[in-house]
């Protein structure tokens, strides 16, 4: 009975080690610094421009895929779901907080998404950027699949250029959400350190643009909005650790 149940314990540890080798994240460190959060030059959303210092972190690589969904989750919610290398979509707010808890007890780590404010530091290339509109290039289809080249669905992680950290589809491929409500004034009343709006509102953000936006979208301060309750086949996420 004992050696039975040594056994189906033993096979149970393989199977979560081998589902977290799976879920976990690459991850690319971001040293941390200050930056002109915001821009003049887009719409409403982005105004103030403002200075924001961050503490160092860790962002994924990618953003989080079918395959890795599927490991935490068992089942995959996304529209195109013969792509297990593509990035999830269809899933709200609160299943992405459920699969973040499921990750961080599989993994032992603590996963969260970004704020905003580190997307937007991460996209610019943090203290190595060179001024790109769009995270890697001036050109959009270098590193976004978006509406000009995305052929209506999304396509597998890291397939494009990647940013000044080595981060891929920043721009493009699926909407990312971000750990802040939205609030159309919050840039001018954020604090100045590792800004968070965690005052609950209807909406959520959103960054990077996605496989149906056009470049409007998709420059690195671009700020967008998504139902806390809203399911789409063109929102994902990637997620953060703390330095």
């Amino acid at each position: 009975m004992l050696v039975r149940l040594y056994f189906w314990l033993t096979i149970f540890l393989i199977q979560t080690q081998l589902l977290a080798q799976i879920a976990e994240p690459e991850m690319v460190f971001v040293e941390g610094g200050t930056f002109q959060m915001g821009t003049s030059e887009g719409t409403k959303k982005e105004i103030p421009v403002h200075a924001v210092t961050l503490r160092s972190f860790y962002i994924g690589k990618y953003e989080i895929t079918q395959d890795q969904w599927v490991a935490v989750m068992g089942t995959n919610p996304a529209t195109f779901n013969t792509c297990g290398k593509c990035p999830v979509e269809q899933a709200t707010p609160a299943d992405i907080n459920t699969f973040i808890a499921k990750l961080n007890a599989l993994t032992g780590k603590k996963y969260r998404l970004p704020t905003e404010a580190e997307w937007e530091y991460a996209a610019i290339g943090g203290n190595k950027s060179k001024g790109f509109t769009y995270p890697g290039s001036n050109k959009l289809d270098d590193v976004a699949w978006n509406v000009s080249n995305a052929g209506g669905i999304t396509h597998p992680i890291g397939e494009l250029k990647p940013n000044e950290l080595g981060i891929y589809d920043m721009a493009g491929n699926v909407w990312e959400l971000c750990s802040d409500w939205f609030a159309g004034s919050y840039y001018k009343r954020s604090p100045a350190a590792n800004p968070l709006n965690t005052k609950k509102a209807f909406y959520r953000v959103v960054r990077g643009g996605s496989w149906k936006s056009a470049s409007e979208r998709c420059y690195n301060q671009a700020r967008n909005i998504n139902s806390r309750h809203h399911r789409t086949s063109n929102m994902g996420f990637r997620l953060v650790l703390e330095g």
